[in-house]
């Protein structure tokens, strides 16, 4: 069904589409964030450093997850996008659940690059899909929503993580019927994934508006992409290369935010889980949907460049807030800032996916997502959990040091992405134009 001229029956649906689609991300980044709760008990389990660790948390995942995500966007613009992603769901999960079966570090590897490779199906189509129910000066808001199952997925890992690893902690461990007992590490990891199998059936319930084209329309879409980001090189570059140093820098904290709150408070793994889960799903939550309305403000307000600009004051923010909370001498003070780091963190991101479907025409918009998130998690997943664990390990030298590195990678980051996000403003602009001229 087109956005345009749609009547309040279409809208809801449209809405009800944005919701099982945010579901579906819950879940991912539920599956995917959990394991840097875990951090503590597998590298003592499985007798890896912390550097071994970031290779789970980023590498592994990020590659595989980036190298796919181009080959299922060429497919996605040819293929019913609902299909693709409900058997991406089911994979991950099914590869979640798998990760807490496994008991050396080989196989967890091998099971992390699994999650990967289902959670490759999500992003792109997801952007393509909502960008097909809702106008531009709407888009903002519903890509934010959809950006809200970053935040509340990885809120739920860290507070049902901790929870859980309390939990079976004090037990002693869990013992599953056939697969007998389990670490309390493995017991979250299948705990987790289950929940996606049914959502994997609920995304069967969600209709692909797009109507089949023309042959000829299709030939054409093969070839379109490349020649295209060629010719607004500029805006794809200074767009990807500066929200994904941004989201490296999340990433970053996302991964060593619980060990730094046990380093340097001593607080357990289930109090740094809980507090990190409750702002992430909080506050988190309410810098999404502040973005996204912010945008779709400017966006009526003629500003064609409104994402870069909720970038910029996104990335403005976490370069105070983050770079000062590490340094508190207090655990109280640190959550203080982090309440601020929280907001700012995810104020940028239901923008930076609208983006990512504005710059496109419509016949290769889901190749032109999944190029923008190509470079946002190639770099962010595997720079921004391994450079903290670079400075901590090789310029540091010590693992109380963790403080600084999330400091020092803040303030590299977001400068970075300030400076890109601001070049790139007329460029953009006139990547849109082109865009909108193209339909």
């Amino acid at each position: 069904m087109p956005a345009t001229g749609a009547g309040p029956v279409e809208t809801r649906y449209a809405w009800y589409v944005v919701g099982v689609l945010t579901l579906a991300n819950v879940s991912g980044f539920l599956d995917r964030q959990v394991l840097s709760l875990l951090v503590p008990a597998i590298e003592r389990d499985l007798g890896i450093t912390d550097t071994q660790m970031s290779y789970l948390i980023g590498l592994s995942f990020s590659v595989f997850y980036t190298v796919l995500g181009l080959p299922i966007a060429w497919w996605a613009d040819r293929a019913n996008r609902r299909n693709i992603m409900a058997g991406g769901v089911a994979l991950w999960s099914v590869m979640t659940m798998l990760s807490g079966l496994v008991a050396t570090y080989p196989r967890l590897l091998l099971a992390r690059i699994g999650v990967g490779v289902g959670e490759a199906t999500l992003n792109a189509p997801s952007v393509s899909l909502v960008a097909d129910y809702f106008p531009r000066e709407r888009v903002g808001l519903a890509m934010s929503v959809w950006s809200l199952g970053t935040f509340l997925g990885s809120g739920l890992a860290y507070f049902i993580g901790g929870w859980v690893v309390g939990a079976v902690s004090a037990m002693g461990g869990v013992r599953l019927p056939i697969v007998g007992a389990l670490r309390p590490w493995q017991a979250v990891f299948v705990l987790v994934g289950a929940p996606g199998l049914l959502i994997s059936l609920l995304l069967l319930t969600v209709r692909d508006p797009r109507r089949a084209r023309p042959a000829a329309t299709q030939s054409a879409a093969r070839v379109a992409l490349f020649p295209y980001v060629r010719a607004h090189l500029r805006t794809f570059a200074t767009l990807g290369i500066g929200f994904a140093l941004s989201a490296a820098v999340n990433f970053g904290i996302a991964a060593w935010l619980a060990t730094f709150l046990v380093r340097t408070y001593g607080w357990t793994p289930a109090r740094a889980g809980i507090v990190q889960g409750v702002l992430t799903m909080t506050i988190g939550v309410a810098g999404t949907l502040a973005g996204g309305r912010t945008a779709d403000m400017l966006v009526r307000r003629g500003h064609a460049d409104a994402p870069l600009r909720v970038g910029v004051i996104g990335a403005a923010g976490m370069l105070v807030s983050a770079s000062v909370y590490p340094l508190m001498p207090s655990a109280t003070l640190a959550v203080i800032w982090l309440v601020i780091v929280n907001f700012f963190a995810a104020f940028p991101w239901g923008p930076a996916s609208a983006a990512a479907a504005e710059i496109v025409p419509p016949s290769i918009r889901t190749q032109g997502a999944a190029l923008y998130f190509f470079l946002l998690s190639l770099i962010s997943g595997s720079l921004g959990p391994t450079a903290v664990a670079f400075f901590t390990e090789h310029v540091f030298g010590d693992p109380l040091a963790v403080r600084y590195s999330l400091a020092i990678v803040n303030a590299i980051g977001m400068t970075a992405t300030i400076v890109l996000l601001v070049a790139g403003m007329p460029a953009y602009r006139r990547s849109v134009l082109a865009a909108e001229e193209s339909r």
